[in-house]
């Protein structure tokens, strides 16, 4: 069931866009497209906006990173949270967060003409996403290395910083190279953030993709770029893995960790200070802008919320129903396909490893890609039309989530537990059912709730697929709310935000304190 599911949702798709990228187009077709000036000016600000997200994101992330990784302190726990729990915020929310920081200085970066203002704000959102992959990879590495080395180069006279940048940099390489891939990969495949945030002369591939595909019906100028997308993550997605091999094993020792106090509360003071810079500053402000009308304390927005507006093909409200009916859809899906995954993956063979890499390709090709795969890959068969498209989409963005939370429990098993049944007479039904089972349904679960926490801001495949006033989602009522002239329109977007912003985040924070130990879904 796994197979045939990730066949069609996941295999068809990419395969349908290459053939029709390159078969259907032609190589004189496919160069021609891919040498217009203004594809080449696509393609390069998608690589510089994608470099720059992850050099800044870096920067930031790193002094994250150390604090998490080598110090204790009151409300660590918190912070770590506090970090973690941006990543998986709707992109929509995050870019109306954006925005309200713009529009408090006066500079609106979905209404910019220019670029300028635009890439700062493009950078700014990226930073806030990507800070907890910093915080989580490259602190994780942090905290199990073997510091004997500094101390013995200090004792030899090394200053502290020297010691630092020739053995802990050094160290720690990998893990940066490695995290600022992540994070590159990420932001060359953001979708709603550049949509909202890129203004009127601001593009990426992912934006081209959707403009001639929905708004020109050029889907053979879509399909060459979403080809060019496809090859470039998959060399991304190879790089990172040789670079999380490289430090996906560090040191067993017990990882020692130093009490803030003295001077370091100052360090401990001005990171806390940065994160809530970077993550606490926009989202205090969208709240506030949700919460404000004419300067005044008001619910007016929440109340509109259940309004029709011309704008919108149901009410803002009806839209979240829909994203919710959606999310358990999603959850369920994912949670059946991911269960029957999980086993087809631990029982081992070369038929279980393929199985495992399929699984987590939606977690390397966009939204937008896979999308767009729907609408030229099932042309030929009445399911664009069909409402069930859309959570069965997001079923394949959130099944990894439940395949990375089963197959390390179901693994972790004990073999000699299962022997131990077997001998007593037990078939594999009955051991799966009372042994495997058990043990992995806290972890299935987990994943199912993050699967559901990823459809209810899912924004890139439904902008393809959503059909109606029965498809339509918040994501989609927040982009064209914000997207349009007018203060009540703003409100409401800024308090449909809130919403969706605080359930997922509820979400996602139950879901991380009931995780079971050692289940790390990022």
């Amino acid at each position: 069931m796994a197979g045939l599911f990730i066949a069609v949702m996941v295999v068809w798709p990419l395969v349908a866009v290459l053939v029709r990228s390159l078969a259907g187009v032609g190589p004189a077709d496919v160069v021609r497209v891919l040498t217009r000036s203004s594809v080449r000016s696509v393609v390069g600000f998608t690589l510089l906006q994608a470099a720059l997200s992850a050099a800044v994101t870096v920067v930031l992330g790193l002094p994250v990173a150390h604090l998490l990784a080598r110090f204790r302190f009151r409300g660590k726990a918190v912070l770590r949270a506090a970090v973690v729990v941006p990543f998986v915020l709707p992109t929509v929310v995050v870019a109306a967060a954006i925005d309200a920081v713009f529009d408090r200085f006066g500079l609106r970066p979905a209404t910019s003409t220019g670029s300028g203002v635009s890439l700062l704000a493009i950078l700014y959102a990226h930073s806030f996403f990507n800070l907890a992959v910093v915080a989580r990879l490259v602190g994780g590495y942090w905290a199990g290395l073997d510091h004997r080395q500094v101390e013995a180069a200090r004792v030899l006279g090394a200053g502290r910083l020297e010691a630092w940048r020739s053995i802990t940099l050094r160290q720690l390489r990998p893990a940066i190279l490695g995290a600022a891939l992540v994070v590159f990969l990420f932001s060359f495949t953001s979708f709603g953030v550049i949509r909202i945030l890129g203004g009127l002369r601001t593009a990426t591939i992912e934006t081209e993709i959707y403009r001639y595909a929905i708004a020109r019906a050029e889907f053979d100028t879509a399909a060459v770029l979403a080809g060019l997308q496809i090859v470039v993550v998959v060399l991304l997605s190879v790089l990172t893995s040789r670079f999380q091999r490289r430090f996906g094993v560090t040191s067993n020792r017990v990882p020692t960790t130093t009490v803030v106090r003295g001077p370091l509360r100052w360090y401990l003071a001005s990171v806390v200070a940065l994160v809530a810079a970077v993550q606490g500053f926009p989202v205090g402000l969208l709240v506030a802008g949700s919460l404000s009308a004419d300067g005044r304390f008001s619910l007016i927005h929440y109340r509109a919320l259940a309004e029709r507006v011309d704008l919108l093909p149901t009410s803002a409200l009806a839209a979240l129903g829909n994203s919710l009916l959606f999310a358990l859809g999603a959850a369920v899906v994912a949670l059946v396909v991911g269960v029957s995954a999980s086993i087809a993956v631990t029982s081992g063979g070369r038929i279980g490893r393929v199985l495992e890499a399929m699984t987590f390709v939606p977690l390397g090709v966009s939204a937008v890609t896979l999308g767009f795969g729907y609408l030229v890959g099932f042309a030929a068969f009445d399911l664009r039309q069909s409402i069930w498209l859309v959570p069965l989409a997001h079923a394949v963005v959130g099944l990894p989530f439940v395949v990375a939370a089963m197959v390390p429990t179901i693994r972790a098993i004990g073999p000699r537990v299962r022997e131990a049944a077997g001998v007593l007479g037990a078939s594999p039904t009955v051991v799966w059912r009372t042994i495997d089972w058990p043990i992995a349904r806290r972890a299935a679960f987990t994943g199912a709730g993050f699967a559901a926490a990823v459809s209810l801001g899912e924004f890139g495949a439904t902008s393809f697929l959503a059909r109606g006033e029965a498809s339509f989602t918040a994501p989609l009522a927040i982009f064209r709310l914000l997207s349009t002239p007018g203060a009540a329109l703003r409100g409401q977007a800024l308090a449909l935000s809130v919403v969706v912003g605080l359930l997922v985040a509820l979400l996602a924070a139950v879901l991380e304190r009931r995780r079971s130990p050692g289940v790390t879904l990022l």
